[in-house]
């Protein structure tokens, strides 16, 4: 690939990484308008969906954003548990929208945006860190052991995504009841 297409190709990624939570509030949107949760399917999503914010919870708990590659919790065992955490939450919503469209749609954000996200935040973690991230990213790196802070977990304004799921939930469990 020439520079060029190769710049364009970072270009695509960092502006679908940059806009992941516009897009996710647009995909969010279409997913609630069609929606066709019932009680079962919104029961079994709920929780799948509280697992995946827990998993946010406790990364948030222990990240340093922008400060240093962080190897504690569950950054122990996989370099993007935040974005695990979101995918399993994406899970749990397409489960309660009971909706092979969302399914599609959801599937295509999160294919789409997370792996962008991925792909630059690594490549800027290479660029700040060095060696620290490569070796993290090797598994070569000393594990850190750091306790949980909810604290830092606010401080890092996870209540967003929690105030979200809520009101995700809240929508589905209104369309539920009501058959809309």
């Amino acid at each position: 690939m020439s520079d060029r297409g190769q710049r364009h190709g970072q270009g695509s990624l960092s502006f679908l990484a940059r806009r992941r939570v516009s897009l996710g509030f647009l995909s969010a949107l279409a997913a609630l308008v069609l929606a066709r949760p019932t009680w079962p399917s919104w029961g079994v999503g709920l929780a799948i969906a509280v697992v995946g914010e827990g998993l946010r919870v406790w990364a948030s708990g222990h990240i340093e954003k922008d400060r240093e590659v962080t190897m504690s919790g569950p950054y122990r065992w996989t370099r993007h548990p935040l974005y695990v955490g979101s995918s399993v939450m994406a899970l749990g919503a397409v489960m309660a929208c009971r909706s092979l469209v969302v399914a599609v749609l959801v599937t295509l954000y999160m294919v789409a945006t997370i792996g962008a996200a991925v792909v630059t935040e690594e490549a800027r973690l290479r660029r700040d860190f060095g060696t620290a991230y490569d070796d993290y990213a090797r598994a070569a790196a000393p594990a850190v052991h750091r306790s949980f802070s909810l604290q830092r977990a606010l401080r890092n304004r996870e209540y967003r995504a929690a105030a979200g799921l809520a009101a995700g939930f809240l929508i589905l469990a209104l369309k539920a009841a009501f058959n809309l």
